[in-house]
């Protein structure tokens, strides 16, 4: 009978002892996870460069009027939004282009939804070139050409002598892959083309040399001349202004999206449903895009 106690005293010993590691392991795994969730209160925004400005004066605005709320908007492209929505370290995802089939699926895959796509803006990509180009419109196929490496100096749309300097987004850029989808038809950029870490630096770049060419956001169209765009040759030339964009007709209108990986509810969806009130949707225009409604 005492062999027997001591076995099962030894037994809820090593019992005890297997439980201690498993709650350690289970600490240790939380610990690990706790950076991938937002603190109580907090909003985490992530993304679209196109559309960081916007996010930033929407964070700006809310937050004054709810103090208690924090809203954290950064950037690094569409791209990189995205993969923070799939990976759990955003609540808000913001991009300039819709996602991916296979974004959707690998966020289905890990949980069990594709996502909720909410259109929060819109916007009239745009063609920037120096203020002393002389041309002031320019078609589609025209634009292929130059970004693809097919036309290389401005003399073959009836502009001076002189080499094209191309530049263009980095392939994390939803803007990048919306121009590539849309202009180029999927075939790929010249490899002249200088990549550029933001829209922003796009605009710096074509302000100062003479002969470069970019696209971008209509809000960043600043020191540098926009291109009218022709669908084909044949066709009027449109400015992405507001009436243009909204009604379709200029050629690069594009919406710009919030994505979330469910239904907004709580902090986040009192912001989403501010961002698409009046006081939101005029953040958007104060801003240089072009709202909804």
């Amino acid at each position: 009978m005492q062999k027997v106690q001591i076995e099962s005293v030894g037994n809820q010993t090593r019992n005890q002892s297997i439980l201690k590691i498993i709650t350690q392991g289970l600490a240790i795994v939380t610990v690990l996870l706790a950076p991938l969730a937002a603190a109580a209160g907090e909003i985490t925004v992530k993304g679209s460069d196109t559309m960081v400005i916007l996010g930033q004066r929407w964070a700006e605005e809310y937050m004054r009027v709810h103090p208690k709320a924090t809203v954290q908007v950064t950037g690094g492209g569409s791209g990189t939004g995205i993969s923070a929505l799939i990976n759990g370290t955003t609540e808000i995802c913001q991009a300039s282009r819709p996602m991916s089939a296979a974004e959707k699926e690998k966020l289905r895959d890990r949980y069990a939804t594709i996502g909720v796509e909410i259109p929060v803006a819109r916007d009239g990509l745009s063609v920037y070139v120096n203020e002393s180009n002389p041309l002031t419109e320019i078609t589609m196929d025209q634009l292929k050409l130059i970004f693809t490496g097919k036309v290389t100096n401005w003399k073959e749309l009836g502009g001076p002598d002189a080499k094209i300097v191309v530049y263009s987004r980095e392939n994390s850029s939803g803007t990048y892959v919306f121009f590539k989808e849309h202009v180029l038809k999927n075939a790929d950029y010249t490899v002249r083309a200088q990549s550029m870490p933001g829209t922003a630096a796009v605009v710096n770049a074509v302000a100062k040399e003479k002969f470069g060419i970019g696209y971008g956001g209509a809000a960043y169209a600043k020191g540098i001349k926009v291109l009218k765009v022709k669908k084909d040759s044949e066709s009027a030339a449109i400015t992405p202004d507001e009436a243009h964009v909204k009604d379709g007709t200029y050629p690069l209108s594009r919406p710009l999206f919030f994505y979330l990986r469910n239904k907004p509810t709580g902090d986040v969806g009192a912001f989403v449903e501010w961002v698409l009130s009046a006081a939101g949707q005029a953040i958007v225009t104060k801003v240089g895009y072009y709202p909804l409604k």
